[in-house]
């Protein structure tokens, strides 16, 4: 449990630890009011400071690598807009930029990561875990992006075709879905 100034939350908002799905959520005691993304009044900034300090998993091994069969293995960078069809994240309470600033924000990450995956020494390279774990609008930044294990008919079509057509390790390109603008990269081990 994780609460005060330093979280960027209102007043008697707390950051809790869900045991059911691996990930913080966010909880007022007073009135038992709990959810998944942050309440009004966050600040975003101090926020995503805090969340990427203490709740990245950045650096861990996953645990379960068994084969699973026609499953693959990804992670995801998600900017959501205005017209997402659910315009809101962790990271903002209400988002309000349009889609084409969201893909310029999208098209800079993927400059980062395509440095990073080139070994370059280009000190703005990030793997998309790292970015993930700060710029993606999806509560999977709490896990660097990670879906985990998903089959054929289990995401949104047009980030299931894409996800499906990378090589393992790859990088896609922007992917758009009703969710708003993706990067995704399949696990090299899937």
């Amino acid at each position: 449990m994780s609460s005060g100034p330093e979280t960027g939350l209102p007043d008697s908002w707390e950051i809790r630890h869900s045991n059911s799905k691996n990930l913080p959520y966010y909880f007022h005691p007073a009135t038992k009011d709990s959810r998944w993304e942050p309440p009004a009044g966050t600040d975003p900034d101090r926020l995503k400071a805090f969340m990427a300090k203490y709740h990245s998993s950045k650096g861990v091994t996953p645990a379960n690598l068994d084969n699973q069969g026609d499953k693959i293995r990804a992670a995801h960078l998600l900017v959501k807009h205005r017209d997402s069809r659910r315009p809101a994240s962790w990271r903002e309470p209400r988002i309000t930029r349009s889609k084409e600033e969201a893909i310029e924000a999208i098209k800079v990450y993927l400059e980062q990561i395509t440095a990073y995956e080139n070994n370059s020494n280009d000190p703005s390279g990030k793997s998309l875990s790292e970015l993930a774990t700060t710029e993606s609008d999806c509560s999977s930044a709490r896990k660097g992006g990670d879906l985990g294990f998903f089959g054929r008919g289990d995401m949104q079509k047009e980030f299931e075709e894409a996800a499906f057509r990378l090589n393992k390790g790859e990088v896609s390109g922007i992917v758009e879905t009703a969710s708003g603008v993706h990067l995704i990269q399949r696990f090299a081990f899937s």
